[in-house]
């Protein structure tokens, strides 16, 4: 869940100089030019403020405004934070679906930053976060129309046209996904749990997971963090996007797992606590955008696509935000980041799985 936001060059997008992550420009810049690249140290690269994930810097790199982009510190949950999957995206899905960025250069060598790492063009524009610009204000029903539009879009795609018919591995990819987020929420819980119980709501969800039959599924590209702030807006006009970003866990897969991972993230008004303490979508401090049962009829219509089973794709994708929040937040019970905004997460992790099992139950629609 990185989260970055690549919006313009204005300070309040960046940390401030002193407590940026540093990172070794002179290596980077002696890299690129092994690679024919050139690297200007003028203007400074910047840090952008955006996610909890992936580090992601300002830099000029042979004349462009480009982003750089690698992992956070510390240990990684298995799978995460894959930079070569990423350039490895961006640089075909760009063919084919243009507002994935194009990738520049990539780097699997440690010894330059300490992790792999790849540059990306960068694009300058709007991204919303927990707070809607005026701009924005009251056009809700464009924005959630948007999103469901620009998911079909991709969902479109195929993988051959853009070079990516190799990626990931389609074939039992629910059953996969299962038994995959459950692996994570224990390696999770042995930080985040070790002091006190696990939540009853998690061991009521996991327990119904392991139960299910896997619904029958169709394949496409997924891009596995779909939601509104990774998408960059035209600043001239603002509900159209420019850019879809934050490739790294893209495979292919159900697309209805894209979709429900959509509807995990829309916050209503009423909701409880939680979702709005997750801060994944404005959607509930704007009335005029859909609530998610009209979601669920647009995206139906617009995509033709069977929904009979989407019960199990929201109580799975419900608990896996549950895990990814849990992931964030054992870096801080590890020791391995003092980010006050990821030491408040504890109550946030056990309130959204509280609320996959009101999903689950159906007391969330």
């Amino acid at each position: 869940m990185s989260g970055a936001q690549f919006t313009g060059t204005d300070t309040a997008e960046f940390f401030d100089p002193t407590d940026q992550q540093a990172q070794d420009w002179g290596k980077l810049a002696a890299w690129l030019e092994g690679q024919g690249h050139a690297f200007s140290p003028d203007p400074p690269p910047r840090q952008f403020t955006g996610g909890f994930g992936n580090l992601n810097f300002f830099v000029n790199v042979d004349g462009m405004e480009c982003v750089l982009r690698r992992p956070p510190l510390g240990p990684l949950p298995p799978g995460a934070n894959d930079m070569g999957r990423e350039f490895k995206v961006v640089s075909g899905l760009n063919l084919g679906f243009p507002l994935a960025p194009k990738g520049v250069a990539f780097c699997d060598d440690t010894e330059v930053l300490g992790a792999p790492f790849f540059i990306m063009e960068y694009r300058s524009g709007l991204v919303i976060r927990d707070v809607i610009p005026d701009v924005l204000q009251g056009r809700g029903v464009e924005l959630s129309q948007m999103l469901i539009d620009v998911l079909n879009t991709f969902q479109q795609v195929d993988p051959a046209q853009v070079n990516l018919d190799d990626l990931g591995n389609p074939d039992g990819f629910l059953g996969r996904a299962v038994a995959g987020w459950i692996k994570r929420f224990h390696v999770a819980a042995a930080d985040v749990y070790k002091d006190k119980e696990i939540p009853n709501s998690a061991r009521e969800v996991i327990a119904w997971l392991e139960a299910q039959s896997v619904p029958p599924s169709n394949t496409t590209l997924l891009h596995n963090d779909y939601k509104i702030n990774n998408i960059i807006l035209d600043r001239e006009n603002p509900v159209r996007p420019i850019a879809l970003l934050d490739w790294d866990m893209c495979t292919r897969g159900d697309p209805l797992f894209d979709f429900a991972t959509l509807l995990s993230y829309w916050i209503h008004p009423d909701d409880p606590p939680a979702m709005h303490e997750h801060g994944q979508m404005p959607s509930g401090k704007d009335p005029t955008w859909l609530r998610r049962p009209d979601v669920i009829e647009y995206y139906a219509k617009v995509t033709g696509r069977d929904l009979s089973n989407l019960h199990f794709y929201r109580v799975l994708t419900a608990f896996k935000l549950g895990v990814i929040f849990a992931q964030i937040y054992a870096r801080f019970c590890r020791g391995t980041t003092a980010d006050p905004r990821i030491a408040m997460l504890g109550p946030t992790v056990d309130g959204i799985y509280d609320i996959s099992w009101e999903v689950l139950k159906g007391r969330m629609e």
